[in-house]
C-alpha cells in the first residue's frame, strides 16, 4: 500500500524522537519494577533510592517518567498516594552543587546558596516533617554531578536513608558501575541502592519501537522495519538510531515523490539498506550532507572546540557543554546528555568522528574524522550553518 505525501509527513513526524508515545514498548519489565519500589516507598512514606544504568537510547527516562504519570494519575484518583516529584538534570546544571539548590528550592520554596543549600537540607533531612508528603527526586544524568570530593552523589544516595526522611531518589547514569567508580565499593554497598539496567533494545522490541510509531498510516513496508531494527540491535540496540534511520528512508521516499521519480511511495527493504550504507559508509561528507540538525551542530562544537585547544582531540563533555551554548544562542532545544551521547554515537558510526573505544560516557575523548574542507563544504548548502563554518 502506497502512502500519500500527508502520511509520510505524519510518520516522520512521529519518528522524531522527541515525539513520546503514551507507552513505551518492550520496556514493560522495567516500568513494573520502577512502579513497584515506587508505589512501596510512597505508600509507606519511606526513603529510598533506585540506581538506574544503561546505554544511551534504552528508555531509561521515558520510563521513569510513564511510571511517574500512572503514580500522579492514580493520585488524583484517590487510588495511591499523594507525593511530590521533582527533576534535577545534570546537563540543565550550571554546576553540579547547584542541585541543592533547586532541591532546597522545591522542598521550602525559598533561594539559598548552593552551600547554605545544603547545610540546610543536611538539617532538613535530620529533624524532617512527620506530616510532609514523600518526595520523588529524579537525578537525570547523574554522569554530569560527579565532583572530585563527591559529596553531591553521597549526599542524594545516603540522605534517603535517614529514619523519616521520605526522600526517594532515582539516579540515572549511562554507567553501571559509577558508584563504585566515585564512592568506593565500600561506601557503595552500604548506601543499599536498588540498581536497575536497562538493556540494549533486541530486534524485537525495536521493531515494536517503530512499527507502534506508524500504525495506520502505510509509510513502510514491514520487511523494511525487520530489518532496520535487525541492522540496529546487531551493532547498539539504540532506540534513536532505528528512528534516525527510518526517518531519513521517509525523506529518500519524499525526495523520490520531488523528483517524479518512479519509486515506490513506500519505504522498502532495498531504501533501509540503502539509508544504513548511507550513515554507515566511508562518504562521511554525504551523512554530514543528510544530517540531523544536532547531528551538524554537534561537529561544528566539535570544530570549534579543537581550534579552540590547538590539540587533535578533546573531551566529549567540553564538545558538550559548547553544543549546549550554540543552542542557547540559536534557539534551539537543548538535548539532555543522552541525546548528546547518541549523536556522538552515530556520528562514531558513520565515521565521521573517532571516539575512545573503551569507554561511552561523558570524558571520552573524540576527534573529528573528517577534514575541515569536507566538512565546511558538506555544511555550507545549509543556510543556518554556512555563516557558522565561514
Amino acid at each position: 500500500m502506497a502512502a500519500t505525501a500527508n502520511a509520510l509527513r505524519l510518520a516522520r513526524e512521529q519518528l522524531h524522537v522527541s515525539a513520546v508515545p503514551d507507552s513505551l514498548p518492550g520496556r514493560e519489565g522495567e516500568f513494573r519494577d520502577i512502579l513497584g519500589h515506587l508505589e512501596t516507598a510512597i505508600r509507606d512514606k519511606v526513603g529510598t533510592c533506585i540506581y538506574i544504568s544503561g546505554v544511551p537510547g534504552t528508555g531509561k527516562t521515558a520510563t521513569v517518567r510513564e511510571v511517574i504519570q500512572h503514580l500522579a494519575n492514580a493520585s488524583k484518583q484517590k487510588k495511591g498516594s499523594k507525593f511530590k516529584y521533582v527533576e534535577i538534570n545534570g546537563m540543565k546544571l550550571t554546576e553540579p552543587a547547584q542541585s541543592y539548590s533547586l532541591l532546597y528550592h522545591f522542598l521550602t520554596g525559598e533561594k539559598a546558596t548552593h552551600k547554605h543549600a545544603a547545610d540546610l537540607l543536611e538539617k532538613h533531612f535530620q529533624n524532617p516533617n512527620d506530616n510532609s508528603e514523600p518526595c520523588v527526586v529524579l537525578m537525570d544524568e547523574l554522569d554530569l554531578l560527579v565532583t572530585r570530593k563527591q559529596t553531591i552523589m553521597y549526599n542524594f544516595f545516603e540522605w534517603p536513608n535517614r529514619a523519616n526522611s521520605r526522600l526517594i531518589v532515582i539516579a540515572i547514569a549511562n554507567t553501571m558501575d559509577l558508584p563504585e567508580r566515585v564512592l568506593s565499593n565500600k561506601v557503595s554497598s552500604r548506601l543499599g541502592l536498588t540498581r536497575i539496567n536497562f538493556q540494549p533494545y533486541t530486534h524485537q522490541q525495536l521493531f515494536k519501537i517503530v512499527e507502534s510509531r506508524l500504525i495506520g498510516l502505510g509509510a513502510f513496508d514491514s520487511d523494511a522495519i525487520e530489518l532496520c531494527a535487525r541492522k540496529v540491535s546487531s551493532v547498539s540496540g539504540d532506540a534513536r538510531r532505528a528512528l534516525d534511520i527510518c526517518r531519513r528512508a521517509i525523506e529518500v521516499v519524499e525526495d523520490n515523490a520531488d523528483q517524479n521519480l518512479e519509486a515506490p511511495a513506500q519505504v522498502t527493504m532495498n531504501i533501509i539498506d540503502r539509508v544504513v550504507k548511507e550513515m554507515t559508509s566511508s562518504g562521511n561528507t554525504l551523512f554530514v550532507k543528510h544530517a540531523s540538525t544536532h547531528q551538524k551542530l554537534f561537529l561544528v562544537a566539535l570544530r570549534n572546540q579543537l581550534q579552540k585547544v590547538g590539540l587533535p582531540e578533546t573531551s566529549f563533555h567540553s564538545v558538550a557543554h559548547h553544543h549546549i551554548q550554540l543552542c542557547r544562542l540559536h534557539n534551539l532545544e537543548i538535548p539532555t546528555s543522552s541525546v548528546l551521547l547518541a549523536i556522538c554515537s552515530a556520528l562514531g558510526a558513520a565515521r565521521c568522528l573517532l571516539a575512545e573505544s573503551s569507554r561511552l560516557d561523558v570524558h571520552q575523548k573524540i576527534r573529528l574524522n573528517i577534514s575541515d574542507s569536507d566538512l565546511v563544504a558538506a555544511l555550507k548548502p545549509d543556510s543556518f550553518f554556512r555563516a557558522m563554518v565561514a
